[in-house]
C-alpha cells in the first residue's frame, strides 16, 4: 500500500509532489506548530516551489530515503511549504537563512523553535558528506542533539537570530526615514552608474555566470536612455535583449524563456519556465520595439505571448505558474535534439541549413551525448548569407531560405509535442497573472493583436469574480476550481498595475472601476506608518515578522509597484489621494534607495515618473474605429510618463478630439487630422 502523509489533500501541486514521501510532512498551519509544542521538539520547515529542479533532486535523494525521512519523523516535526503560495513564510525565512549563511536559494532548509523561532538553516544538503558539503543525515543528528544536549544555547541563538531578522524586515523606521536623503534624478544616474560597471559588453547581461534576465533594471535603462538620450545605454539595452534573444535561454520553436541561463552568453538554460519571467520580459521587448522600432523585438515579444496563451492558460480563466525544468527524469529532455534526428526529420538539405544557423553539432553542446540547445551565434539573416556564400545570396534566395526555417521550426515544434512534456505546475496566483495580463494587454495594443487584448481581458474577469472572498478582497491562489489564502500586497499590486494597463489599451471603464475598489483595499488594509505598505494585510496571518518590500527580487518590489499603479491610476482618474500614497511610499523608500539602489530599479523608475513630468493624453469623440486606431498609433511609439485615456464604450460623434495635459495645465485640443498627425510624429521623447 502507497504511504500518504498529510500533504495529500494540499491544494499545491508541489506540496502533492510530496505527499507519498515516508517524511511525515505536515502543511503549514497550526497542527504543525501544536504537535512540535506537545512533542517538544524542533520544527524542520522545508520550502520550495514545483519547477525547481535542485528541490526536486532533494526529495529523490533524502524525502524519499527511509532511512533519513526516520531520522526526520523521530527528532522533528517535518514542515513543507510552496514559497509560491506562501511568499510570506518564504521572505522570513528566507532572510533567517541569508543571516546564517550569506546566500540563499531552494530548497530552503530552515530549523526552528516550536514556536516558529529559526535557529539554523541552509538550503540544498546532499544525503550524505561528499565534495566538501555536509551530508543532510549528518545535519539532522547534529541538530537532535544539539536539542537535547545545548537547548539553552540554541534558545539564545534563536531569540538572536529572531531579533535581527525583525530588524531587517521592519526597515527604515519613520525617524529614519525623514532624516534619510530625498530620491532624486541624481539617484536615477547612480543607479545605472553601477549598472554600467557590472556590464557584459561580450554577450549583455550583468554580471557572470549564472545569468538572469534582470528586467526590472533593464526596463531602469530603457527610461534612462529615453530621458538622456545617451547612447552607452542603449547598448547595454539592446547588446543584452540580442543576446537573449538568440540564445538557448529562448524557446526558439515554441516561444518562452527559461528563468535563467547557468552561462554567461545565455548558452545553457535552467529550463524551467516560470509565467512570471515570461510575463516581465514581453514587456521590456515590447516597450523597446516601440521606443527603437525594431520589428525582431516585436516579434520576440509576440511569441513569448503566444507560448504564454498557448501553453499556459488554465481551463477555468487566468495562467498557470511554471513549467519544470525536467521531463522523465532528466533536465532539458523535452528541448534538446540530436544531429541526426532533425536531419531524418527535415531532409538532408533542410537539415544542413537548420543545423548551421541553430548550432547544431555532432558533438552537441549540452552534457555530450550529442545533445543540442537550439541558439543563434549570430543573427539569422547573417547566418543564412553565411552559408548560402555572402556574395552570390540574393535577396530573394535568403528571403527564401527564412522562409524555409520557419517552416522547420513550425515541423519541430509540432514533433516535439509527441514528446513527454515537463511537469507544470497549474495553480492560478493573482499576483505572477497581474504581470502576465499587464504585457497581454500592452501586447495586444503594441502589436495589434486582438487575441492577446482579449487573453488579458478574459483572465482579469476571471481573478476580479472568481478570486475574490466573501468580502471582495483579492484571494491570492486558485487550483481547480478552489480559491484561497488571503491576498498579498503583491498580489493586489502587479493586478492594479495591470488594470492600468488594461484601461489604457482596451478602453473599457470596467477596469478603471475595479482598479478604484482595488487601490482603496490596498490603502485599507496594507499602509504603513511612514509611507510605503507592508506585505501583508492588517488582518494577515501574524508571523515573526510583518515586513515592508522595497527591493527587487526576480519580481519587482511590491512597495515599488504599488506606488507605480497607484501614480498612474491617480493621474487617469484625478485622484489626489491616490497621488499622495505614491509620494509617500517613495519617500518611504528614501534610505533604501540610498543604500541599496542596486536592488530598487523598480521605485527608481517610480522616481523616473514623479521627476516627471507625467502627461495624460485624453481622446474623446469619434466614430470607435477612429479611437481604436488613435489608440494604436499612440503605442505603436514610446511615451514614457505619458498616460492614454479613452473610452472605447461613449457614443460615438463627429469629430475626435485628443486634450493634453500636465499638472494642472492642458494644452489646445486636437482635433481630428491634427491629432492623428501629433499621434504618429516623432514622439519618442515625450
Amino acid at each position: 500500500m502507497t504511504h500518504v502523509n498529510r500533504l495529500a489533500s494540499s491544494h499545491s501541486p508541489y506540496l502533492l509532489q510530496h505527499q507519498h514521501n515516508p517524511v511525515a510532512w505536515y502543511p503549514w498551519g497550526d497542527e504543525a506548530f501544536a504537535r512540535a509544542r506537545e512533542r517538544n521538539c524542533p520544527i524542520f520547515l522545508s520550502v520550495g516551489y514545483a519547477a525547481c529542479h535542485w528541490c526536486h533532486v532533494m526529495e529523490r535523494e533524502s524525502f524519499e530515503d527511509p532511512a533519513i525521512a526516520a531520522l526526520m519523523n523521530q527528532h522533528f516535526v517535518c514542515v513543507k511549504v510552496d514559497r509560491e503560495e506562501r511568499p510570506d513564510v518564504d521572505q522570513l525565512y528566507m532572510t533567517a537563512v541569508q543571516s546564517i549563511t550569506g546566500s540563499g536559494g531552494w530548497p530552503m532548509s530552515v530549523f526552528l523553535t516550536p514556536d516558529g523561532r529559526p535557529f539554523f538553516g541552509g538550503t540544498y544538503w546532499p544525503p550524505h558528506s561528499r565534495h566538501g558539503m555536509p551530508g543532510f543525515d549528518r545535519i539532522l543528528q547534529a541538530i537532535a542533539g544539539a536539542w537535547h544536549e545545548r537547548r539553552a544555547e540554541l534558545l539564545t541563538q534563536a531569540d538572536a537570530l529572531t531579533q535581527h531578522v525583525r530588524e531587517i524586515l521592519a526597515g527604515p523606521s519613520p525617524e529614519t526615514t525623514d532624516d534619510a536623503v530625498s530620491p532624486s534624478l541624481e539617484q536615477l544616474e547612480q543607479a545605472v552608474n553601477r549598472l554600467r560597471r557590472v556590464f557584459d559588453p561580450t554577450h549583455g547581461g550583468f554580471g557572470g555566470a549564472p545569468k538572469f534576465p534582470h528586467v526590472i533594471d533593464l526596463e531602469l535603462v530603457l527610461r534612462m536612455w529615453q530621458r538622456t538620450g545617451e547612447q552607452q545605454l542603449r547598448e547595454i539595452l539592446t547588446r543584452t535583449l540580442d543576446c537573449m534573444a538568440a540564445g538557448g535561454i529562448n524557446d526558439h520553436l515554441g516561444g518562452g524563456f527559461a528563468r535563467y541561463s547557468v552561462d554567461a552568453r545565455w548558452l545553457v538554460p535552467h529550463f524551467e519556465k516560470m509565467l512570471y519571467d515570461n510575463g516581465l520580459l514581453t514587456g521590456i521587448y515590447l516597450r523597446a520595439a516601440q521606443a527603437l522600432g525594431r520589428k525582431d523585438y516585436a516579434d520576440v515579444a509576440r511569441q513569448t505571448l503566444g507560448y504564454i496563451v498557448r501553453d499556459l492558460s488554465d481551463p477555468a480563466g487566468g495562467f498557470h505558474s511554471s513549467e519544470d525544468a525536467d521531463s522523465e527524469g532528466e533536465e532539458g529532455k523535452f528541448y534538446v535534439w540530436m544531429r541526426d534526428e532533425l536531419q531524418r526529420e527535415l531532409g538532408a538539405d533542410r537539415g544542413d541549413l537548420f543545423c548551421h544557423v541553430y548550432g547544431v553539432t555532432e558533438e552537441g553542446n549540452f552534457e555530450g551525448h550529442g545533445q543540442n540547445i537550439l541558439h543563434l551565434r549570430r543573427p539569422l539573416r547573417d547566418l543564412v548569407k553565411e552559408l548560402l556564400g555572402n556574395t552570390s545570396a540574393g535577396d530573394d534566395e535568403i528571403a527564401a531560405a527564412i522562409e524555409q526555417l520557419r517552416q522547420s521550426r513550425e515541423h519541430l515544434f509540432h514533433v516535439r509535442e509527441q514528446r513527454i512534456r515537463p511537469g507544470r505546475d497549474d495553480k492560478v496566483l493573482a499576483n505572477w497573472n497581474g504581470l502576465a495580463i499587464d504585457s497581454l494587454a500592452l501586447g495586444g495594443a503594441t502589436l495589434q493583436e486582438e487575441s492577446f487584448l482579449e487573453a488579458a481581458q478574459r483572465a482579469a474577469d476571471f481573478i476580479l469574480t472568481t478570486m475574490r472572498g466573501p468580502d471582495q478582497r483579492l484571494l491570492h491562489a486558485f487550483r481547480r476550481g478552489t480559491a484561497h489564502l488571503t491576498g498579498y500586497l503583491e498580489d493586489y499590486a502587479y493586478l492594479l498595475e495591470a488594470l492600468v494597463t488594461l484601461v489604457e489599451c482596451s478602453g473599457l471603464h470596467r477596469y478603471l472601476t475595479a482598479a478604484r475598489e482595488l487601490a482603496d483595499q490596498l490603502l485599507e488594509h496594507f499602509s504603513a506608518p511612514g509611507g510605503g505598505f507592508y506585505f501583508t494585510a492588517a488582518d494577515g496571518e501574524p508571523l515573526l515578522a510583518r515586513h515592508r518590500d522595497w527591493l527587487d527580487q526576480s519580481t519587482p518590489s511590491s512597495n515599488a509597484s504599488a506606488a507605480s499603479a497607484l501614480w498612474r491610476l491617480g493621474h487617469l482618474c484625478g485622484e489626489e489621494r491616490y497621488l499622495d500614497a505614491s509620494r509617500a511610499a517613495l519617500h518611504g523608500s528614501a534610505s533604501a534607495l540610498q543604500h541599496q539602489s542596486a536592488a530598487a530599479a523598480k521605485m527608481l523608475t517610480v522616481l523616473d515618473w514623479q521627476i516627471g513630468p507625467t502627461e495624460t493624453w485624453t481622446l474623446e469623440g469619434g466614430p470607435l474605429s477612429e479611437r481604436i486606431r488613435a489608440t494604436q498609433a499612440f503605442f505603436s511609439i514610446s511615451r514614457p510618463r505619458v498616460l492614454w485615456s479613452w473610452n472605447a464604450e461613449a457614443p460615438a460623434t463627429s469629430s475626435l478630439m485628443l486634450v493634453r495635459c500636465s499638472g494642472n495645465t492642458c494644452q489646445a485640443p486636437l482635433v481630428d487630422q491634427a491629432a492623428f498627425d501629433f499621434l504618429l510624429g516623432p514622439a519618442a521623447k515625450h
